[in-house]
């Protein structure tokens, strides 16, 4: 293989890596650019040198998020890419190509906000939604309907006249910056990762498996193209005025261009102006208006000609370096993070930055003093994204990350394969406890409504609340001596700590905060222990035999119970009356399932999926999450997985319906 082929391979595997990273696992390793110019660095190589041409390679294809568990269906237009361009210079050549293709007077454009999610196609039949398809591959993508259903703002019935019996539209699916921080602030709280930005959150969102979260999480829709047979117009313009009327949400920036001049007033207009708008923006888009121009002008090998994207530049900022400071999250994680001389970016003040670990800070390679390069661009969460050398003191030192915990002085851990330290110091350091204390109080856990981070904080700080357990002990006046209280409000947070005395135990054991022991395993921990008294008596081994408890698990629940600081809060909590034990009258009903493991996949008509887990669990069975030679049976719903059916009837594991289920209940 000579240089050139060399060249060629790497690059392609180098490209098929990253469409992995953000297309399968929703987390790009590189930025919109910088792909870009790999993947035109790639089509140049092989124009150059088609005897290597592989009808496999990345510059043949369109990037795919096919994901298992999803009936997948073959889109009944191809959704293709669109090419990119970075300048207005790049745009303007555009449209000189779409003026000597189509000629001066007789050319019309449109230009769109291009919205930053995840791309989806809807099928109408009769005014009716009847299917909702994510993009995948281009050629095929999952069935996503249920979830679909859930966004308020796309129409399950047409409103008004004059659609088609049959169309497509496509769109994008947003989330909303207020739905994304809100979504990050709860994740926060339970321990979880949080979203990078509003693009990944949307396109993680569409594909739970339960549409009641995906309602929760607030998802937007905004439409773009109206595709079909019999479409009211030739004008894609008056198409989408026309999908406006339907009930469709189409942006207000759509408009239509008569000239390069307005073409460029536009990217000016929206350079700016985006920065208002309530969801993510990655650019714009300009097509040709008239749909039969748009026949005639056809499509390369992945992209139409008529249309194309332009792409924001990520806005960047050079700000200097004030001092690195480190926080101390809830589980003892610590975090560098850069404190900047206060800069504008993106609309917003920025004065702090992540730098993540101890790993990212030092490739950084920052010194005290430095200039640095901020960076918002799609990414909401700023970042910092290199040094300016040039303005660096010759005398300055490289920021060193700290060995003690900043907080409580307790030397700082690793654990072997992981990049963050941690202060190992869980019951006695301010900040975890105080992040203890946020979880406590979060909606899954104790649901406590009234009482936030900054309240957590200033009864901290008060002396009054050192424990989730002095929460129980609060009254009106403590409330009204912190700042934002008034009688109402205080009274109000006062009730909600008294009504958390009624959720259920098995929600109670998650609030504890005990390491490692998250929703799902509290949930099955407390049906299999029943109390609190048993779980603190259990062994090791013992806690071991419990479904999915490992030595992680069984070892965290004994270190938590050795500390008498969190047995005193237990004992605490089970005075004020917090439910510590397992009401059997709602958990076993019956024992009729024996112990049977079920699978449960696809949409369901008569109950939703997280009852049907509960009657599952009242009944004697267990739920498992994944197809084994151990799955008793697969209870299966609309739009079940096909590589769950294939699995099943692989190994022989029966398939029941909601009606035989409830049969062998005895609903």
């Amino acid at each position: 293989m000579n240089e050139i082929q060399q060249q060629i391979e790497q690059l392609r595997s180098t490209i098929e890596a990253h469409n992995h990273a953000y297309y399968v696992e929703n987390r790009p390793t590189i930025s919109d650019y910088d792909f870009d110019m790999l993947l035109k660095q790639l089509e140049a190589l092989e124009r150059e040198h088609p005897e290597y041409d592989d009808p496999l390679s990345p510059t043949h294809r369109v990037g795919s998020d096919l994901t298992s568990g999803f009936e997948q269906v073959a889109h009944v237009y191809p959704m293709l890419s669109l090419g990119n361009t970075y300048s207005p210079d790049e745009v303007d050549q555009w449209v000189d190509r779409m003026e000597a293709a189509v000629g001066r007077q007789e050319l019309s454009l449109v230009g769109e906000m291009k919205f930053d999610g995840t791309g989806i196609s809807l099928i109408y039949e009769h005014g009716r939604l009847v299917r909702a398809v994510t993009r995948g591959d281009g050629t095929q993508g999952d069935v996503v309907t249920a979830n679909v259903k859930t966004i308020r703002s796309i129409p399950l019935k047409l409103q008004g006249a004059g659609w088609p019996d049959f169309f497509e539209i496509r769109g994008e699916i947003v989330l909303p910056f207020e739905n994304f921080d809100r979504i990050n602030r709860e994740r926060e709280l339970n321990g979880e990762p949080l979203f990078a930005n509003p693009r990944n959150a949307a396109a993680g969102t569409l594909k739970l498996s339960s549409p009641a979260e995906v309602e929760r999480r607030g998802l937007d829709a905004y439409f773009y193209y109206l595709l079909g047979e019999n479409l009211p117009y030739d004008s894609h313009f008056a198409n989408m005025e026309a999908a406006r009327s339907w009930g469709f949400k189409v942006s207000t920036a759509m408009t239509r261009l008569h000239s390069m001049a307005e073409v460029d007033a536009f990217i000016t207009r929206w350079d700016t102006e985006r920065r208002t708008l309530p969801v993510a923006t990655d650019g714009l888009v300009f097509k040709v208006d008239s749909l039969t121009r748009q026949q005639q002008l056809g499509f390369t090998a992945k992209t139409p000609r008529w249309a194309v994207a332009y792409k924001f530049a990520a806005e960047r900022a050079l700000t200097q370096l004030r001092f690195v400071s480190f926080d101390v999250g809830r589980l003892g994680v610590i975090t560098p993070v850069a404190n900047l001389e206060p800069v504008l970016l993106s609309g917003t003040i920025v004065k702090r930055a992540s730098l993540h670990n101890a790993d990212i800070m030092h490739g950084l390679d920052i010194h005290n003093g430095d200039w640095v390069y901020v960076e918002k661009g799609g990414e909401i969460i700023p970042k910092i994204t290199g040094v300016e050398l040039s303005r660096r003191d010759a005398q300055a030192e490289e920021v060193t990350f700290v060995s003690h915990c900043p907080a409580c002085g307790a030397p700082l851990v690793r654990v072997e394969g992981e990049a963050a330290w941690t202060c190992p110091n869980k019951y006695h350091c301010p900040p975890q406890i105080m992040g203890r204390i946020e979880h406590f109080v979060a909606r899954k856990m104790m649901n406590i409504d009234g009482i936030g981070e900054e309240t957590v904080a200033a009864l901290y700080n008060s002396g009054k609340v050192r424990s989730y357990a002095d929460l129980y002990d609060l009254t009106v006046s403590d409330f009204l001596a912190l700042d934002k209280y008034a009688q109402k409000s205080a009274e109000s947070a006062v009730k909600a700590i008294a009504d958390s005395r009624n959720v259920p135990f098995e929600r109670v054991l998650f609030a504890l905060s005990i390491p490692n022991v998250g929703e799902t395993g509290a949930k099955r921990i407390a049906r299999v222990v029943g109390s609190i008294d048993e779980l603190m008596s259990w062994s090791a081994e013992r806690l071991c035999s419990i479904e999915d408890v490992g030595p992680t698990i069984a070892q965290s629940i004994i270190e938590f119970f050795a500390d008498d600081d969190n047995r005193r809060a237990v004992e605490r909590l089970r005075a004020a009356g917090v439910q510590m034990a397992v009401d059997r009258q709602d958990v076993a009903t019956s024992d009729v399932l024996g112990g049977k493991a079920f699978v449960i996949s696809g949409v369901f008509a008569l109950h939703s999926r997280d009852e049907y887990k509960a009657l599952i669990e009242q009944n004697g069975g267990r739920n498992v999450g994944s197809i084994s030679k151990k799955t008793d049976y697969v209870l299966a719903g609309d739009n079940m997985g096909p590589a769950k059916l294939e699995k099943a009837s692989k190994l022989g594991i029966p398939i029941i319906d909601e009606h035989q289920f409830l049969a062998m209940i005895g609903q």
